[in-house]
């Protein structure tokens, strides 16, 4: 099995980081084999939308073999367990591409044991091209994770400011949260906490598309409404994931 990142640092110190922010951000680490497999997987994902008139994308990795093989890879894994513990199991694959013109996507964040924060969830995001900050550019609120608000929506940075920002600050310094843009070179890997809040910036009409895949593991102990796996899949796993896509 080929590698799919090149060396990269994440240890306790990013670890850290991580935890404060609600997210880590590591540019560049994809290998250029890893990139051109990605952008034509994902490139196939685009074209069954149109044909099929359904949603491959929330189920991505069951319609490409190559996706799905990633979903038990060992740099992968790893990656996930030096966030969660060795105690994973995947989630869910999901394809976010962004065509030119795309209109991007207002703040949100995702839910998982509110109650328990003794088990984790994590997205890994491949932004197989990268990005701007206002190119389909992802957006963050540093801390926002510390809430676990499942419930924290807005479409625009102007109704999050009048709503969530104005009623919340940082739970441990009690300051204002920041929204904050950032930049992605092509092959960048973003990992996140599930509470995280963040939102996407349009996508420019000239631009080509912005291809990007996240993979979600998770803690198990409780059943996760983003579970995106299909009874057949499940029966018949990808070769290197057995273990991991079991519910519990």
């Amino acid at each position: 099995m080929h590698d799919i990142f090149t060396q990269y640092a994440f240890g306790p110190d990013e670890r850290a980081r991580m935890d404060a922010d609600g997210h880590y951000v590591l540019p560049g680490i994809l290998t250029a084999r890893a990139r051109a497999d990605l952008a034509g997987s994902l490139a196939r994902i685009e074209h069954l939308r149109a044909e099929l008139d359904q949603h491959p994308n929330h189920h991505a990795a069951e319609y490409d073999s190559y996706l799905a093989s990633l979903i038990g890879h060992p740099q992968l894994v790893a990656l996930a367990r030096t966030v969660l513990g060795h105690d994973v199991r995947y989630d869910h694959c999901v394809s976010l591409n962004r065509p030119g013109g795309n209109g991007g996507i207002g703040w949100h964040s995702h839910s998982y044991a509110e109650d328990r924060p003794d088990l984790g969830f994590v997205r890994i995001f491949f932004y197989v091209n990268g990005f701007t900050a206002d190119d389909a550019g992802l957006k963050v609120l540093r801390g926002s994770h510390l809430l676990r608000d499942e419930k924290l929506h807005a479409r625009s940075d102007d109704d999050l400011a009048q709503g969530w920002l104005a009623e919340n600050a940082h739970p441990v310094t009690g300051a204002e949260f920041v929204i904050e843009g950032l930049d992605a070179p092509a092959g960048t890997v973003v990992v996140m906490w599930t509470h995280a809040a963040h939102a996407v910036t349009p996508r420019r009409p000239e631009s080509d598309t912005r291809w990007c895949v996240v993979y979600a593991y998770r803690n198990p102990g409780l059943t996760s409404r983003a579970r995106w796996i299909t009874e057949d899949f499940e029966r018949h796993p990808p070769k290197g994931a057995e273990a991991l896509l079991p519910l519990y």
